[in-house]
Parts: structure tokens; C-alpha cells; sequence
């Protein structure tokens, strides 16, 4: 299965989420971040993402009897090439998007579920702007970004250091005139 059908799924893009910053999790941590999903579900779809080579197992303990395994995100698998990306219908299109803001809203609808959620805080943010922008504009907006997250991306879990989800979207809502 390439990249791209094992991420088009809200549950597997969530367990990507959760891998990210270099952590190693269980199967049972996992479940837990995810509790909407059966446990069977979750395992379902780990089984899956190792498969494809998304995730790996790092380490591998006994723990009563059975193995427990660590996973850890092959980041430089977790991704949607360049050139399948202009293979793509409009309906995949439409199918990955949907897919993308299910799993968001099932990120925030966790965050917001838990008994410390304080979205101010948190500085939660789910602002939108309407921009004008010229196809040069847009690339270079756009290069900002990547030159403001990518070295981010880097950062590993730490005591003063939260998960945020951050979403970048960008599209026309109107042709140019």
C-alpha cells in the first residue's frame, strides 16, 4: 500500500500525530490516545502502518508473559510525495482533505474532552484569512512557513514542551480576474 492510501485514514493519521518528535509508544499508549477507536481497531491499523513502513518497532520488552513493542515514526515514509500528489483526481483530493479535517476534528474534540484543556492557555487557535495573493506571493508565503515549522519539526517531547497540531491550509476560493 503506497504512503498515500495508508494515511488517507483518520485513525492512521492520528497514530502519525502521536508518533511524531521521535517518541517511541506502545500499542496501549496509542489506545489511549485514541479511545474512540477499539483497541482491535487501533492494533488493525498499527499492523498496517508497520507494514507499509511507516512506523517501525524500536525496542521490543517481556511484560508478563507477552511482548510489548515501542513504535517509532519513520518520518521520512510518513509523507505524500511531490509527484504522486499530481496524480491525484479532484475525488482523491476531496477524499484526503475530508480525511485530514476528520482527524482534526477528532484531535480537538479529544483535546477539548480533556479535564485540563484550557484553550486560552493553550493559546488554541482556528483563525481563517481571507487572503489576495498572486501565484508568486503565495509561493513565497508559503516558503516562510516551511523556513518558520520545518526546523521545528525536529523538536523532541520535553517537560516544558506540548503536542500542538498545527494545519496549514491554503487553497482559491475564487479564480483570479
Amino acid at each position: 500500500m503506497d504512503s498515500l492510501r495508508l494515511l488517507a485514514h483518520p485513525i492512521r493519521l492520528r497514530i502519525v500525530h502521536a508518533m511524531g518528535g521521535g517518541r517511541l509508544l506502545t500499542t496501549a499508549q496509542l489506545c489511549a490516545r485514541i479511545p474512540e477507536a477499539s483497541k482491535a481497531t487501533v492494533y488493525r491499523h498499527i499492523d498496517l502502518l508497520v507494514n507499509g513502513g511507516i512506523l517501525e518497532v524500536a525496542e521490543e520488552h517481556r511484560v508478563r508473559g507477552a511482548v510489548e513493542r515501542h513504535y517509532r515514526l519513520r518520518q521520512d515514509r510518513a509523507v505524500i510525495g511531490a509527484e504522486v500528489v499530481r496524480t491525484l483526481t479532484p475525488e482523491d483530493h476531496r477524499q484526503a482533505f475530508a480525511t485530514a479535517m476528520t482527524a482534526l476534528l477528532a484531535e480537538f474534540n479529544a483535546y477539548l474532552d480533556r479535564e485540563e484543556a484550557d484553550p486560552v492557555a493553550d493559546q488554541v487557535g482556528y483563525r481563517q484569512h481571507a487572503l489576495w495573493l498572486s501565484p508568486a506571493e503565495l509561493a513565497e508565503l508559503i516558503g516562510e512557513l516551511r523556513v518558520a515549522i520545518v526546523p521545528r519539526l525536529a523538536n523532541s517531547p520535553g517537560p516544558e514542551r506540548a503536542q500542538y497540531l498545527l494545519s496549514p491550509i491554503h487553497f482559491p476560493v475564487e479564480a483570479p480576474q
